[in-house]
Order: structure tokens, then C-alpha cells, then sequence
């Protein structure tokens, strides 16, 4: 899993999630930073309301919340979803030793500790131009 600070800094460079279940996201600044939730059918869900989309628990542990809006959640996004953001210019990803290495074309190699960090920064690096 990549790391929230990670996964603030894709959400700001304009990384758009549209949630779905089996997305993992945290919520930041309400005491939950450590806290992991994830999208399901049947606990939380995506309801798309007149002012936009919300978050809600359904009668689970966290029912203080209600719902949030989509805003309010980090989206951690998996390696499938984030190699899903390169696209066509992912080449491979490489280990050695315990560095993996994100390859894409046009780029720099992008190097982390683990293959979700990897990918992550190379979709960073990808958006950061654009902004």
C-alpha cells in the first residue's frame, strides 16, 4: 500500500478516484490517519447526491460518521490501479535486490522500497508536468 503522503500528493496533482468497491482510502485530519477503510457493497458506499458524492457507512463501528464527502477520503489506490494510471508508457517493473523500479517511456526509472511506492511516484511524475 502506498503512503498517505503519497497518496495526498496524487490527489493533489489532480488525480481524480472514482470509487468503487474494493478502493481502500483513509480519512486525514479526524483522528482515522491510521485507520484503513474499504469500499463494499455492503458496509460502505458511494451514493451520488444533488451536491455531489458522498461516503456512507452502513451500520457498521464507524456509524458516528454517516457519510462523508468524496473530497474528504484519500484514495490509497492499489499497483493494478496505479499501473492502470500509466498506461501505455508503463514498460515493466523491475526488483533488485529489495529496490523496485517503475520503467516508463519518456521518463525517468522511478525507485522505491516497495513495487506500490514505485508505481505511485512514477504516476506522480507523470501528472506533475500537467499541473
Amino acid at each position: 500500500m502506498i503512503s498517505l503522503e503519497l497518496a495526498t500528493a496524487l490527489r493533489d496533482a489532480g488525480v481524480r478516484w472514482e470509487p468503487t468497491a474494493g478502493d481502500r482510502f483513509t480519512i486525514p485530519d479526524r483522528g482515522l490517519d491510521d485507520q484503513t477503510f474499504v469500499l463494499s457493497d455492503m458496509t460502505i458506499q458511494v451514493y451520488e447526491l444533488p451536491q455531489g458524492a458522498v461516503i456512507g457507512f452502513n451500520g457498521t463501528t464507524e456509524w458516528a460518521l454517516d457519510d462523508i464527502e468524496r473530497d474528504e477520503a484519500i484514495w490509497l489506490p492499489r499497483e493494478d490501479q496505479l499501473r492502470d494510471l500509466l498506461g501505455d508508457r508503463f514498460r515493466r517493473l523491475e526488483l533488485d535486490g529489495g529496490t523496485w523500479t517503475v520503467v516508463v517511456d519518456g521518463r525517468p526509472d522511478t525507485v522505491a522500497t516497495s513495487a506500490a511506492e514505485a508505481y505511485g511516484r512514477a504516476v506522480l511524475g507523470a501528472v506533475e508536468p500537467l499541473t
